[in-house]
């Protein structure tokens, strides 16, 4: 018998299985259903507090592919009963009076009192250049080394408002996460300072030492959004000049309307460079938030913060989806030109937009 022909015969005797016998029906197994394991495990990873996890939840909920931004809603969603347990702090400042540098001080003198420390920052100039900030962790390098603190950038996004949502949510994934002291910065000028008090408990405005001078250049009105004024660099030749800015501003304070019910702003001096004046400033966030959760003010703020960033969402939402129609968009062009021509009156144009 030739090889050929005993190999078919052997072959002849093997029909489903290796030993000759006939194989059993394979089982079929439903796949689960991969995008609610990522969710689940990226849920179980955020709230064990793994940083690595607390990152790609985040980026999930700033992805612009609306298979991940729906994904990233379920996870928020998931998530949601383990928010709301942290202090948020706001913090800006005149130009040069080195946000950074007190917030990494600042943040990391708390997470030597046991604290976890999520540093956020706003940035509107995002939202017109299409970047974010590049420079946090080079700018707080000891904070960003910190097991106990997490430090994002401010997120890129189309609008004003787009950088508003991903900061609220991002803020809701740090408390959910464990991160019981939120620090929002902002950064550059604008709506940021207006933007950042409207999700925020607490306010903080760094100065430098010079009362009169610092007020010169401040935009009006940010002085009302302040619950405490830290003048900053109260360090060696410039301690007393920075005790005389205290005294300064705490006759001044006087003729203001408080941010807060409840509450009267008050300044303090601080130095990052000799780490004083630290303590005293996280004793009074303290008593802050003592007297406004006494006073039922602290829950209503936040339930009015939620409100309105709600109808901040719907108006934005209501622009995107109408600038994104390429029609309606021609059209808004057109009606320009009519406009500018002397044709048609602005009111005139905005009823034939809406007919």
């Amino acid at each position: 018998m030739d090889h050929e022909k005993q190999s078919r015969q052997v072959m002849s005797g093997v029909s489903d299985a290796h030993d000759g016998m006939k194989a059993l029906p394979r089982k079929k197994f439903k796949k689960p259903n991969k995008s609610q394991f990522d969710i689940d495990e990226l849920a179980r990873g955020v709230q064990s507090g793994s940083r690595l996890h607390l990152g790609k939840a985040i980026t999930l909920l700033e992805s612009t592919n609306p298979e991940h931004k729906k994904r990233g809603q379920e996870l928020l969603n998931v998530l949601l009963p383990k928010t709301g347990n942290s202090i948020r702090i706001g913090i800006t400042g005149v130009p040069g009076a080195g946000k950074s540098t007190f917030i990494e001080t600042f943040g990391t003198m708390l997470t030597e009192l046991g604290h976890r420390v999520a540093v956020l920052a706003i940035d509107p100039s995002s939202s017109r250049t299409g970047g974010s900030i590049l420079g946090d962790k080079t700018r707080m390098e000891e904070l960003a080394r910190n097991p106990q603190a997490f430090i994002r950038p401010s997120p890129t996004a189309g609008t004003l408002g787009g950088v508003h949502k991903k900061t609220r949510e991002t803020m809701l994934l740090c408390e959910a996460a464990g991160y019981d002291v939120i620090l929002v910065e902002t950064v550059g000028v604008g709506q940021s300072e207006t933007l950042v008090r409207g999700m925020v408990d607490m306010f903080l405005l760094l100065v430098l030492t010079g009362a009169g001078d610092e007020l010169q250049g401040m935009k009006k009105g940010i002085l009302e959004l302040a619950d405490a004024m830290i003048v900053h660099k109260a360090d060696q030749e410039n301690l007393p000049l920075a005790k005389k800015t205290v005294r300064e501003y705490k006759q001044m304070l006087h003729f203001l309307q408080p941010a807060t019910a409840g509450w009267t702003t008050r300044p303090l001096a601080a130095s990052s460079l000799e780490g004083t004046g630290m303590q005293e400033i996280w004793e009074m966030v303290k008593e802050f938030e003592h007297t406004v959760k006494e006073s039922g003010y602290w829950n209503k703020r936040r339930q009015e913060q939620t409100q309105d960033w709600f109808h901040s969402m719907i108006t934005d939402e209501l622009l995107g989806r109408f600038y994104g129609d390429p029609e309606r968009k021609q059209q808004v062009r057109e009606m320009e030109q009519r406009i500018l021509n002397d044709r048609l009156t602005v009111s005139q144009a905005v009823a034939e937009l809406f007919k």
